[in-house]
């Protein structure tokens, strides 16, 4: 089995305001191993793209650690942090908005380069640029267009060109697909999953749907409020879900098979508020197998069969009490 590459433990990230402190990623440990793909799924305001741009930094941690390569990246700043941002980079949702409107493709993808003086000769740099069009499937006549005059599916093309630039080990990728249209998303993740296998990237595949991330991901964590309910293989966590909120999503899927019928699992009840917390399950308003029980204190994430975690009183047998995710990681 591949190592892992980065390991996230205990990450916290919250931000104040006048109601209190909103928990936006609360206490989320995980592994994602070399050359695989973690997809982090979950409703809107969830906590998945904030806990995606912690890990890279572009949002300063509250608490905890993200060990990359080996080095906690968390106590790094100047030179040393400079460095190790080029091994992590990030495709982001929406395509226009994500990249300078005033700058060519070519000024786009090679300006990655010139900052981290990968290259600095600029017959190189046009070479190197011309490079990652083919591998990103952008014909060569757009190098000198602008981001307006593209469709959504080359813009993020331009995206992940922009992203392989400095030869990255892992990529945030933050819902790369959900802004496009179907027939476009299927081309994007192809090419995401032929770029992985051939230079072995590492990706974080955040989005809501499910049906992609089935396909897309090797582990899938499932988060809810800032935390993490479940995560499993992702064959496991399909035909094994365990927490009512996993099983929940999945029974929200379209099947395209008008004799298969699947039982919807309707949520009712207010969604708790991020902001000052209370001490019980963050589901238990929407829950479906509410207890007295699920209302006394927070339910750990718990290893309850190899490599399939889960915070649920429910589901948790006796032996694997206090095996906690970032212990079982560890």
């Amino acid at each position: 089995m591949a190592e892992a590459i980065l390991q996230v433990r205990n990450l916290k990230k919250y931000f104040k305001t006048n109601s209190g402190m909103l928990h936006a990623v609360d206490d989320i440990s995980f592994d994602v191993r070399e050359g695989k793909t973690l997809g982090i799924v979950g409703e809107s305001g969830c906590g998945k793209s904030t806990a995606g741009r912690t890990i890279l930094r572009l949002l300063e941690h509250t608490s905890g650690q993200v060990i990359f390569d080996g080095v906690d990246i968390t106590k790094l700043s100047g030179n040393k942090l400079r460095k190790v941002r080029k091994d992590m980079q990030i495709i982001f949702q929406d395509p226009f908005s994500s990249l300078d409107p005033k700058k060519t493709i070519s000024q786009t993808i090679s300006e990655p380069i010139r900052v981290n003086r990968i290259l600095t000769d600029k017959k190189q740099v046009e070479e190197r640029v011309l490079e990652l069009m083919k591998t990103v499937g952008l014909a060569e006549r757009l190098i000198n267009s602008y981001p307006h005059e593209l469709d959504g599916g080359r813009r993020q093309r331009i995206g992940i060109a922009r992203a392989l630039a400095v030869l990255p080990k892992l990529i945030v990728c933050d819902e790369p697909v959900s802004a496009l249209d179907v027939s476009i998303q299927a081309q994007i993740l192809n090419l995401l999953k032929e770029l992985q296998n051939k230079m072995n990237l590492t990706y974080i595949f955040i989005t809501h749907d499910l049906s992609v991330v089935n396909h897309f991901s090797d582990d899938i964590a499932v988060m809810y409020l800032g935390s993490i309910v479940e995560k499993a293989p992702a064959e496991e966590l399909f035909n094994n879900p365990l927490h009512p909120y996993t099983r929940a999503l999945l029974s929200a899927i379209p099947v395209p098979d008008l004799r298969h019928k699947r039982e919807r699992i309707s949520l009712k009840g207010e969604v708790v508020s991020p902001i000052n917390l209370p001490d019980e399950c963050r589901f238990a308003n929407r829950c479906f197998e509410c207890e007295a029980r699920c209302r006394r204190g927070i339910p750990p994430l718990l290893e309850v069969s190899p490599d399939h975690f889960v915070a649920c009183v429910h589901h948790t047998p006796p032996e694997a009490a206090g095996r906690a995710a970032g212990e079982a990681l560890a």
